[in-house]
């Protein structure tokens, strides 16, 4: 699977992760798996701490360039099993990517919210405190964890409103791709440009703008704080994808805050012994304070 991910994206500087060294190590496991619809990929991965509860609780979203060939929800198991030894649950999803049937507007999105819905649906069965509930995703899905926090502001007119979703009380974005726009105008993202043109559909009557239920500064301010945490060698995504989105936030009224992590590329944000997880693990601990 992620043999793909390593001719695709940008090979990382030597002294940095691969993801092989990620991804040969050995994978720890989910206490449960739900799903939410009958493909394959609509699934969420439920990680449980000991004890009895009511467990903070963080809803997880991987990467890969919104395609299925390219990553799946197990690329995020190590961070996971980290979390969950830690005290705190994980609502780790999945969704059908570009390259999949169904996936691409409205399938991704609708996936990536039905699936973060289901937390409320099944907090009582795994005792899951939904009170506060913290998002992360990395790399898209950095992108798909600050849509779900923005999901109120969709207008009523797209078919990605919901009546009730899942509130997000705070965000986590690792090396994400927020500004869609700005990603299709970038040729040097590790994603390429090609890919956000499936992600959000084709004009259409009564939608000309496909970045306006899509792409998270379009739907800004969404009123709750974001922290963005990127690796100063990410070679993979362009450092001023979180400077550029972090001053549009913060425009909007936002609080938007950039943590800069040194001698860290694009594997560390999601491997539990580096600085960058420590930092990230450090965000979500007081954000449920």
């Amino acid at each position: 699977m992620l043999t793909a991910l390593a001719t695709l994206l940008l090979a990382p500087a030597a002294a940095l992760l691969t993801w092989d060294d990620l991804t040969t190590r050995p994978k720890p496991r989910a206490d449960a798996t739900i799903a939410y619809g009958s493909d394959q990929m609509q699934k969420v991965d439920v990680w449980l701490p000991k004890g009895k509860g009511p467990f903070p609780v963080v809803v997880m979203v991987h990467g890969g360039c919104w395609t299925t060939g390219i990553a799946d929800r197990s690329l995020m198991n190590w961070v996971a099993d980290d979390l969950r030894k830690d005290g705190i649950a994980v609502w780790n999803i999945d969704y059908r990517g570009v390259d999949r049937t169904g996936g691409g507007y409205p399938g991704t999105f609708a996936d990536a919210g039905k699936a973060a819905d289901q937390l409320a649906v099944n907090a009582r069965k795994y005792h899951l405190d939904t009170r506060k509930v913290v998002a992360i995703g990395h790399s898209a899905g950095g992108h798909l964890a600050l849509w779900l926090a923005a999901r109120p502001r969709i207008a009523p007119t797209s078919p990605l409103r919901v009546a009730y979703p899942l509130r997000i009380a705070h965000v986590i974005s690792l090396g994400g791709l927020p500004d869609l726009e700005a990603t299709a105008a970038s040729p040097d993202n590790g994603c390429g440009t090609d890919v956000v043109a499936a992600l959000v559909g084709k004009p259409a009557p009564g939608r000309t703008d496909v970045y306006a239920d899509t792409s998270v500064p379009r739907l800004l301010p969404l009123k709750i704080p974001q922290e963005l945490v990127n690796g100063h060698e990410d070679t993979i995504i362009p450092f001023r994808m979180a400077t550029d989105y972090g001053s549009k936030a913060r425009a909007a009224g936002d609080t938007a805050t950039l943590h800069t992590v040194p001698a860290t590329g694009h594997v560390e944000l999601v491997a539990p012994e580096t600085p960058a997880w420590a930092e990230a693990k450090r965000l979500i601990r007081d954000a449920f304070k």
